[in-house]
């Protein structure tokens, strides 16, 4: 086989609470949190395989005694620290400039408080993205977003999701970009930079199959194995090829359903393959792993971006996003 690719690696860490507001579950306020289950089960799964991974941290959980040990695993294993906003709410483009700037502020103090990193990197909740947003990373220096999910099943998603919830009319026009508009699905999936007046933000899309645009990323993964294992396997092994032959090094992303099952009681029954096992599903992400990593070289964010090759050109696009003209208002953290 001919030398191995590198490809990034993240996690946004969505906290129990974090799913049960966007699906707009009562008792979501008061913080309920799986981390000191999934953690260990995450890092266990990533130690056996000798992976370090970015790990993309909501900094409302940052900010809470409660979970600070588990996150300070996080960092003190050597994995990458990132930012995934204070309140995670998916409709982050709705925020004003001066709520995005104090939204990252927070973040970044409590992430820093849990786990001794200052960090550079963020993406938006729900793959919000907004002109607004890139413009308070460039302020707050950021080195990289990682938000953009060029998706063409992204509007089906939403409606599945729209489907298994009680949001009233008002939640879902709030929500109404979760998961990223068809439009997105038109955005390349290999590095490319936003144009920001006088300097430029380096974007890293969480990639999907090079040419036809579907979902790769492990939560997906482990829904068609829902259906057929081998359908699953024979899927992660096309989207491995397609990178390949497109000369595309994948960004691929992981979340903490994907270690938690039906055994965990979670009260995420609404999500897909939360009918699995969770010994199931980590079986199905070794195999995953093992067609992947036969193929690419696993790096976490930081490093992938510091080893991109400088002497080849890298798109440039000017931020233009369907949900800049929304006249909709949002008070962060009042949903």
């Amino acid at each position: 086989m001919s030398q191995k690719r590198n490809m990034s690696l993240s996690l946004d860490l969505d906290n129990q609470w974090a799913y049960m507001q966007t699906h707009g579950d009562a008792g979501w306020k008061e913080f309920p949190s799986y981390l000191d289950t999934a953690v260990p089960r995450i890092l266990s799964f990533l130690e056996r395989r000798n992976i370090k991974i970015t790990m993309f941290i909501v900094g409302q959980d940052a900010a809470l005694e409660k979970n600070q040990e588990a996150l300070a695993q996080l960092s003190a294993a050597g994995h990458e620290i990132a930012n995934h906003s204070f309140h995670h709410e998916p409709w982050l483009h709705l925020y004003s400039p001066a709520q995005l700037d104090e939204e990252l502020a927070k973040a970044e103090d409590a992430i820093e408080k849990a786990t001794g990193v200052r960090v550079n990197g963020f993406r938006g909740p729900g793959f919000s993205l907004s002109t607004a947003t890139l413009n308070a990373l460039v302020k707050r220096d950021y080195a990289y977003d990682a938000t953009a999910f060029p998706n063409i099943l992204n509007p089906f998603a939403r409606a599945y999701f729209f489907s298994k919830s009680q949001l009233s009319d008002e939640q879902k026009e709030q929500r109404r970009a979760l998961f990223g508009t068809f439009s997105d699905a038109f955005r390349p999936v290999k590095p490319y930079r936003w144009n920001m007046d006088q300097t430029q933000l380096l974007e890293l899309p969480v990639t999907t199959m090079p040419v036809f645009k579907t979902p790769i990323h492990f939560s997906y993964l482990i829904y068609l194995a829902g259906y057929s294992s081998s359908i699953a396997k024979l899927y992660t092994f096309i989207a491995a090829q397609m990178c390949r032959i497109t000369s595309t090094e994948p960004s691929l992303l992981l979340h903490p359903l994907d270690f938690l099952g039906k055994d965990d009681k979670t009260g995420l029954e609404f999500f897909p393959a939360m009918n699995m096992d969770s010994s199931h599903k980590i079986e199905l992400m070794d195999m995953f792993f093992d067609v992947l990593e036969n193929r690419f070289s696993a790096l976490p964010i930081g490093e992938y971006i510091a080893g991109l090759d400088n002497t080849k050109p890298i798109p440039v696009f000017e931020p233009a996003f369907r949900q800049d003209q929304t006249g909709f208002e949002h008070t962060p953290g009042s949903s």
